[in-house]
């Protein structure tokens, strides 16, 4: 008959993931006429525990490229844009979030997918990005264990009464001399 035991062991108590749209300004210092390209870097960000959710601040740098005075000249914006986005990730039963190890993964990088010229040389952009989240606690594994042992092999040499009675008969005992 089986016993059971436990192991306590660390796996994924936690996993979600969230698709995010957001809208940005930043104000041109020239008179925009046209943008030329929009370019999202350096993402980073880090998770944490608030409460019973999960909370992510990151950051990218996000370069706008425009041209003004009517098309004749272009510059280069570059600005750090930050966030905190909060999760609401379900936790498998009977799990403890205390403790836990948060891993946080972009699933998709932040892209720009529409960028616009606005009155008083405003220039709006719309960020696109997914991260996911994986909750890392201790749990509980339950294993069967079996009470009995199992029978050893017996192991059974080669070697029989004939053969050990015709080494007896072949070697001398005075082989040294």
């Amino acid at each position: 008959m089986a016993s059971y035991k436990e192991i306590v062991t660390k796996a994924i108590i936690g996993k979600g993931k969230k698709h995010f749209k957001n809208s940005y300004k930043v104000k041109a210092d020239n008179k925009p006429t046209t943008v030329l390209g929009c370019w999202v870097i350096n993402h980073k960000f880090k998770g944490y525990k608030s409460g019973d959710k999960i909370g992510v601040d990151g950051s990218f740098d996000i370069n706008i490229w425009y041209s003004y005075d009517n098309d004749s000249k272009t510059t280069v914006i570059n600005k750090k844009i930050e966030y905190n986005d909060l999760f609401n990730v379900k936790l498998r039963e009977n799990a403890d979030l205390s403790g836990s190890d948060i891993i946080v993964r972009s699933l998709k990088q932040p892209t720009c997918f529409s960028v616009n010229v606005e009155d008083d040389d405003m220039i709006s952009f719309n960020i696109e990005k997914e991260l996911g989240v994986e909750i890392v606690g201790e749990t509980k594994v339950k294993i069967a264990v079996e009470d009995d042992e199992e029978p050893w092999d017996e192991i059974v040499d080669d070697v029989d009464e004939d053969t050990l009675k015709e080494i007896d008969e072949k070697v001398s005992e005075d082989y040294l001399k």
